[in-house]
C-alpha cells in the first residue's frame, strides 16, 4: 500500500518558492529547501522527483498566486481603460517598500531567466511564455486606453512597456528607484499614445 503524503503541499511550495524567489535555484541547496519546507530529502525526491521539480511547482505557484491575480485587470473580458496605468501605478508602490517581496526579491522569473538556469530549454520557454504573457497583457490594456490606436503601433508600444517593466523587475532589488522611473516612463508612453 503506498503511503499517504502526510505535508500540506501547497504549505511547502509556497516555502519552497520563498527560498528560490531569494535565493535563486542554484543557491538553494537541499539543506536549505529542508530547513524551508520541513521536509526531508527523501520526502522532496518522493514528493516532487527532484528538486528541479520542486522548483517547477513553485515557478508554477508563483504565476498562479502572484502574477496571474496583478494581471487579472488587463485579462478580464471588459478591460478598463486605467488598468495599465494601474497596474504600473501597483508596482511603483511596491517597489518604494524596501520589505516587500518583489522589491527585495525582484521576479522569480526574471531572476531565473539571468541564472545558468535558464539554458534548460524548459525554462526557457517559461521565461519566454511569461514574457508574451506580459505583452498580451499589456497590448489589451493599451486597446482599451487607446482603442483607435493602428495594431502596428498598439503591438510596438506593448513590446515596449514589456521591456520596460521586465528591466525594472531586473533592477528593482539593486536599484529600486531606477526601477520605479522605468515604470513612470511606460506610464508616460502609455499616457501619450492617442
Amino acid at each position: 500500500m503506498a503511503r499517504t503524503l502526510a505535508f500540506d503541499s501547497i504549505t511547502v511550495i509556497k516555502s519552497a518558492r520563498s527560498l528560490f524567489w531569494a535565493k535563486g535555484f542554484e543557491a538553494a541547496s537541499i539543506p536549505d529547501l529542508e530547513a524551508a519546507t520541513g521536509l526531508s530529502r527523501s520526502s522532496i525526491y518522493n514528493s516532487f522527483g527532484s528538486k528541479r521539480g520542486l522548483f517547477d511547482a513553485a515557478v508554477q505557484s508563483y504565476l498562479d498566486e502572484i502574477v496571474r491575480p496583478r494581471l487579472q485587470p488587463l485579462m478580464a473580458e471588459r478591460v478598463s481603460a486605467s488598468a495599465l496605468a494601474e497596474y504600473l501605478d501597483g508596482l511603483i508602490t511596491v517597489f518604494s517598500q524596501p520589505e516587500a517581496l518583489p522589491t527585495s526579491n525582484g521576479c522569480l522569473l526574471i531572476n531565473t531567466a539571468s541564472s545558468p538556469l535558464s539554458a534548460d530549454s524548459h525554462v526557457s520557454q517559461l521565461v519566454q511564455e511569461y514574457r508574451e504573457e506580459l505583452e498580451v497583457a499589456f497590448s489589451r490594456g493599451i486597446n482599451a486606453a487607446h482603442p483607435g490606436l493602428e495594431p502596428a503601433v498598439q503591438q510596438r508600444l506593448a513590446s515596449t512597456i514589456t521591456g520596460l517593466v521586465v528591466a525594472s523587475f531586473a533592477l528593482v532589488r539593486i536599484a529600486p528607484a531606477q526601477a520605479s522611473t522605468l515604470l513612470e516612463d511606460a506610464k508616460t508612453l502609455v499616457a501619450c499614445e492617442s
